[in-house]
């Protein structure tokens, strides 16, 4: 089971999030913050696996929670995944920098909301569709700077790790390359394998690096 705390200022957010959360088997909620320093302080004590952080918060905003949970400097973080209603470049990349595991705009579905919560415990990363592409586009360099993989990857391989790099959840991939799930897991473990990469944040952006995605 999943732990996870849910901080947002605003009451009916934080039920609506509460339940969407509980409706999911493999997630139970242990704990609900209304502002930053209250998230920090909970997450603390509480340790869930995942804390699910509003991006602005009273206190504390979202960015100074996350790097109080998960900077760099954190001896034992916590992984977060920031939420938000607003779609700005600067705060996807201080969310990022702050030691995000994921970025996802509140109008997200209950699956991408899902995924990403399972992302994080599992030490990965997940980002809404919606600003994967711009985030990723501004990380580019040359193919020439790139290192191409060894063994390289596998025709199928290539297929999964393109569409994750447009943002697509899992169960997404799976439905478009007619795979199960836990054969999409296994390419894409495949995938962060041979690209020497730890999460597929970072594969999406060797993907744009060398022309995989337009």
């Amino acid at each position: 089971m999943i732990r996870v705390l849910v901080a947002d200022d605003q009451e009916p957010v934080r039920t609506g999030l509460r339940l969407l959360l509980q409706s999911l088997p493999d997630v139970d909620v242990v704990g609900e913050a209304a502002d930053g320093v209250e998230a920090v302080r909970l997450a603390q004590a509480l340790r869930p696996d995942v804390a699910l952080l509003d991006i602005r918060m009273p206190g504390l905003n979202g960015i100074e929670a996350t790097s109080l949970l998960a900077g760099e400097r954190i001896a034992e973080p916590i992984a977060v995944v920031v939420i938000t209603t607003f779609d700005l470049d600067e705060y996807v990349h201080g969310a990022l920098r702050a030691g995000a595991k994921g970025f996802l705009l509140k109008e997200s579905g209950p699956q991408l909301i899902g995924e990403a919560v399972r992302a994080a415990a599992n030490g990965d990363a997940l980002i809404s569709p919606q600003v994967t592409a711009r985030l990723l586009g501004e990380f580019s360099r040359p193919a020439k700077q790139v290192r191409q993989p060894s063994p390289p990857l596998t025709a199928r391989e290539e297929e999964v790790l393109a569409l994750l790099a447009t943002g697509l959840t899992n169960t997404e991939i799976g439905e478009r390359l007619y795979l199960s799930l836990g054969t999409v897991k296994t390419h894409i473990a495949g995938v962060l394998a041979k690209l020497g990469v730890r999460n597929r944040v970072e594969a999406a952006m060797w993907a744009y690096e060398t022309g995989r995605v337009p």
